[in-house]
């Protein structure tokens, strides 16, 4: 099998962020940028970014400033310092306190609405920087507790750490991320693709799974090629990474080299499963399918195996 490179950086990756994380502890440099006019704030709200432009197929992240900002952080929600942009302090701030957030800003700024529906639109930068908010505040969100003695947890280090308010506990929590392989199964000029029932309808996609404790990266990829296929696999090879923060996981993106054929499906897990061709994937309105959308991993993995041929 030969080793297939990217062609380009995966969606949501490539971030422009110096995330600083000196200054997390700083808790005057903090308060100061927390102040500063020129401090640039990304806002959610109920895990919606705001965007403008999405329904003429032109997204552009919204990125507040000054009197707006502080009119949204009025909401009192969560926030965190993300990083430097150009030497700019960023922020992410949660406005899901607000029934409806939009009022406390400026007509016509844009709408909050599910970072999916950019489709991949948004420029690299941007998109890295809204998935950064999203996952982290997720994580803020789902830690007000602490697992350990299910006490109250306070925010530290800028909302990068959940602390236990029970003395006798004080346990930490840091941002949790879930990694996940996922991969191209290919075998000669054919590759492995299924159909999932939460998937489109006819849509067709590569096969993925968390990593379970213990485990190696390849071991999960050949764990979860059988239990979903029946398909056995041999070598496999690493392809790039994707954060994906719907809503808080990293995509470690593999190709494998098939050594079986035989398909038996696991039907919990998938409603099918086929082989297809290079050609085929070129042209799936012949075979009436479709293939994962242009953010996916799914899809770059797709896309580079089949750029590989020429």
């Amino acid at each position: 099998m030969t080793l297939i490179r990217p062609r380009r950086i995966n969606p949501y990756a490539g971030s422009p962020l110096d995330r600083a994380a000196h200054l997390r502890e700083d808790d005057r440099w903090i308060a100061a940028a927390l102040a500063a006019p020129d401090t640039l704030f990304v806002p959610l709200w109920r895990s919606r970014s705001l965007l403008r432009g999405v329904a003429e197929g032109r997204p552009e992240a919204i990125f507040l400033t000054g009197e707006a900002a502080a009119a949204l952080r009025m909401a009192g929600g969560p926030w965190a310092f993300l990083g430097l942009w150009d030497g700019r302090a960023l922020f992410a701030v949660d406005a899901s306190a607000a029934e409806n957030p939009l009022p406390l800003l400026p007509a016509g700024v844009g709408e909050f609405v599910d970072l999916r529906a950019a489709a991949g639109l948004l420029p690299p930068g941007d998109a890295s920087v809204l998935a950064h908010a999203r996952a982290l505040l997720h994580w803020r969100a789902r830690h007000g507790f602490c697992g350990v003695c299910g006490h109250a947890c306070t925010a530290e280090s800028a909302g990068h750490v959940m602390r236990c308010t029970n003395p006798a506990c004080a346990a930490q929590h840091f941002p949790r991320t879930d990694p996940a392989v996922i991969m191209l199964v290919t075998r000669g000029d054919r590759a492995l693709l299924g159909h999932a029932r939460r998937f489109p309808t006819n849509m067709y996609s590569t096969l993925a799974g968390f990593v379970e404790p213990g485990e190696s990266l390849e071991e999960a990829v050949a764990r979860e090629v059988f239990e979903e296929s029946g398909v056995r696999v041999g070598r496999v090879d690493y392809h790039s990474s994707q954060p994906w923060p719907f809503p808080g996981s990293i995509m470690l993106g593999f190709y494998a080299e098939a050594l079986t054929e035989e398909i038996v499906l696991d039907r919990n897990e998938l409603e099918d499963a086929r082989w297809f061709t290079r050609a085929d994937i070129r042209n799936p309105g012949a075979l009436q399918f479709s293939v994962p959308r242009g953010d996916s991993i799914a899809r770059r993995l797709i896309d580079d195996w089949v750029a590989e041929d020429g």
